[in-house]
């Protein structure tokens, strides 16, 4: 069997369409990941945003030939986590929700964030999702549930 290979939440996934086909077109249409939005199709707004390999990246920018045997994780396979739950009761309880449509790019910022730092300071927290735009809520709330998660979810990441 041909195709390009991945995991996609944990599941092996074989697509057989072509590799310049825009992963967040795949992710949404042919899997039905809609936490990834389609919002500028060029990279800026962080909608799309999903990691790859534990990187965040925005799949409005990236070939499915370029996730050929690599790790796709959406925030429909990352809510299963303990650490999801942790950001979530944080964005919730400091009202860091409105619309919800950057909602999930943020927390997926935020996890690569904190996997790789369990502790950030708060200019960290704000440069780690510089690349996400929020257009209700702002970002001090938004930047706070990142800190009170990171200290209530330590031990998680």
């Amino acid at each position: 069997m041909n195709g390009i290979r991945f995991r996609l939440n944990g599941k092996d996934t074989c697509y057989e369409g072509s590799a310049a086909d825009r992963l967040l077109d795949i992710l949404r249409d042919e899997y039905d990941m809609k936490s990834v939005k389609c919002g500028c199709k060029e990279g800026e707004c962080g909608a799309c945003a999903v990691l790859i390999d534990g990187v965040l990246v925005n799949s409005c920018c990236v070939a499915m030939g370029a996730v050929d045997s690599h790790e796709i994780l959406t925030v429909e396979g990352y809510r299963e986590t303990a650490r999801f739950e942790a950001l979530s009761k944080a964005f919730a309880d400091l009202s860091a929700v409105q619309c919800g449509f950057c909602i999930p790019g943020m927390i997926l910022a935020a996890e690569a964030l904190l996997s790789k730092n369990a502790h950030p300071t708060e200019q960290e927290v704000r440069t780690a999702l510089s690349g996400n735009i929020c257009r209700c809520t702002g970002y001090n709330a938004i930047v706070n549930a990142v800190l009170n998660a990171a200290k209530e979810g330590d031990g998680l990441w």
